[in-house]
């Protein structure tokens, strides 16, 4: 939603927010710092706490986390989906979105522990305290799961609005970590620090989660705290957060003092080092070992005052390929026959980048057009072995895998390496793959009880085909003639309830052909992006489109959905009605290409 600009009305709100602290509230602060002054904040906001239990929460939602900020329409303000400076992509409705079952986001919205409840074994009144439970989207909320918060390297989830999950690159911890977006960083920390400050005589009987500290001073593990100071440093308090503080108070009886006053925080744990010194270039870029579609990249690695986090990966034109941890990756999905240039950008974990490398060129081998190896996962890296079905998420070959409702313990009998991953109620998704897909094979097997039934697999959204399991079968099962180009993202899901499938030895071959049918002349031929479409916009590019007098859009059964008159006149946009998933025609005068909607 479109940030309301506040300019004079911004400071009398402030000043007005401030003023509903109660008088005294704070008695006995001054001249106190560090644990003492942590303490002391700790006597005070528990006192006055009034625990409404865990359905109360609903109720306070009511008044503590409607948007009267950003829209200003009364909707529930969800730091999940909140899209501070444009259109949020869904809402929700206090009264009748309450989860609820869901499936994808903008299904309903749940009850979100920015701490979660499983460190307190659900004990209340951590289970229900309002300071730190937020109103937010179901699926983004199960998919942060009770991971830690922190800055994320690989994503291999990503939100409509742009939270992450994926490898962290906050120094001092490498697992898996969710990040909001920058609006909302300081809404995260000062939660975090309200928590430990007012169950600080708790934590020792805590679990820690990778993220609190299991003492009552600082509270929180070192890696963990110095992102949140980072973090509330970067975003300050805004006017959302007063208000939901007191609102709060209103309902619950006590105060988050870090939003009433934000300089305890560095009076208890310090000031945090900003870096601002981005790495050194990385150096000595080489390709080689060329096969038809990849070639192996290796480079010397960058210094940085506090450490490097990853490495990004791109090819000549600017389009990003990956990012890595160390300092060889193997580039995959390649087209045979074609010389490639790449470069290297180092990264810190402030988010410094590097300038680049050095560029560095290779050529693929010859091999069959549209067809050879793209990429394998063999599940040789999925997380340690664990019967308890959670979202587990890892990265192999320049690739990250996020796998939900899942477990690590399973295998198939003579698979390559003794590991699978065991879906349940969940599915398997990639991250984004460069070279197309033109087939795609798996091996699947049915685990403890169930009925023999089909995987579903998707491409960019689409679903192209089916993969059936039994028990017994350890046969891999190809689909063909997927044949989807550019970049990929596979996405494999179980829809029968209650069966155990694991999954292994997947592989998929690339397809470099065009997704144009019967183009004219070269000079003549345009390209359309995003390919997946995104937000109902479709870009052209290609020589003399200004010169097109009339675009279709037309569906693959041959019905006209769309027509747009001299449609490149002023700009290389169309504007695209509300298409379902599925693929497209753009059809002008001088070409037709297909394109795709998730």
């Amino acid at each position: 939603m479109t940030r309301i600009l506040f300019s004079l009305l911004f400071s009398f709100a402030f000043v007005n927010a401030f003023a509903q602290i109660p008088t005294g509230y704070y008695n006995g602060t001054t001249g106190l710092t560090g644990a003492a002054l942590k303490s002391k904040l700790n006597q005070i906001i528990t006192n006055g706490h009034i625990d409404h239990g865990y359905g109360g929460l609903w109720t306070g939602y009511q008044t503590t986390d409607r948007d009267y900020y950003y829209e200003n329409d009364g909707t529930i303000l969800d730091i999940y989906s909140e899209n501070p400076n444009g259109t949020d992509p869904y809402n929700f409705t206090y009264s009748t979105n309450q989860c609820g079952s869901y499936n994808v986001e903008g299904n309903c919205y749940n009850r979100e522990h920015i701490v979660p409840q499983s460190l307190f074994n659900e004990a209340l009144p951590m289970r229900s305290d309002i300071h730190f439970i937020r109103a937010t989207d179901g699926k983004v909320n199960g998919m942060r799961s009770n991971y830690p918060y922190g800055k994320v390297g690989s994503a291999s989830f990503t939100s409509l609005n742009g939270s992450k999950l994926g490898t962290s690159i906050s120094p001092g911890y490498s697992g898996i970590v969710f990040e909001p977006i920058d609006a909302f960083k300081g809404d995260v920390a000062r939660m975090i620090l309200y928590f430990v400050t007012r169950y600080e005589t708790q934590l020792s009987g805590f679990s820690t989660g990778n993220m609190l500290g299991g003492s009552a001073f600082p509270g929180l593990q070192t890696w963990e705290l110095n992102q949140l100071l980072a973090w509330n440093t970067l975003d300050p308090v805004s006017p959302a957060e007063i208000g939901r503080n007191n609102a709060s108070y209103t309902y619950q009886g006590n105060r988050n003092p870090y939003i009433d006053h934000p300089e305890y925080v560095d009076q208890i744990w310090g000031t945090p080092v900003i870096d601002t010194q981005a790495p050194t270039a990385p150096s000595n870029l080489t390709a080689n070992n060329p096969t038809s579609n990849s070639i192996s990249l290796s480079w010397t690695a960058s210094t940085d005052n506090i450490g490097v986090t990853g490495y990004d990966i791109y090819f000549s034109n600017g389009t990003f390929y990956a990012t890595v941890t160390g300092t060889t990756a193997t580039v995959q999905g390649l087209a045979p026959s074609t010389s490639y240039t790449f470069y290297v950008i180092a990264k810190d974990a402030a988010g410094n980048s590097s300038t680049q490398s050095n560029t560095a060129t290779e050529t693929t081998l010859a091999g069959q057009p549209g067809g050879g190896s793209c990429g394998t996962e063999d599940f040789s890296n999925i997380p340690a072995a664990a019967s308890s079905y959670v979202t587990q998420t890892w990265t192999n070959n320049g690739i990250t895998w996020n796998a939900t409702d899942a477990r690590t313990d399973q295998s198939i009998v003579d698979n390559s390496n003794n590991k699978a991953i065991t879906i349940r109620n969940g599915n398997l998704t990639s991250s984004t793959l460069s070279g197309g897909i033109q087939s795609l094979t798996v091996t699947a097997a049915l685990k403890f009880t169930g009925s023999s039934s089909n995987l579903n697999v998707e491409i960019n959204g689409v679903q192209v085909g089916t993969i059936p399991y039994t028990s017994t079968s350890t046969t891999p099962v190809t689909i063909n003639n997927i044949n989807v180009s550019g970049n990929v993202i596979i996405k494999i899901t179980n829809p029968t309830t209650g069966n155990r499938v694991a999954i292994d030895d997947l592989s998929w071959t690339c397809y470099s052909g065009s997704l144009a049918t019967t183009e004219t002349s070269k000079e003549k031929a345009f390209s359309v992006y995003p390919n997946p479409v995104k937000n109902h916009e479709l870009f052209v590019k290609g020589e003399n489109i200004s010169k097109i007098s009339k675009a279709e859009i037309i569906d693959l059964s041959g019905k006209l959905i769309q027509v747009i008159h001299n449609p490149f006149k002023n700009s290389n946009k169309i504007e695209l009605k509300t298409l379902s998933k599925g693929v497209y025609l753009l059809k002008t005068d001088i070409s037709t290409t297909k394109f795709i909607v998730e």
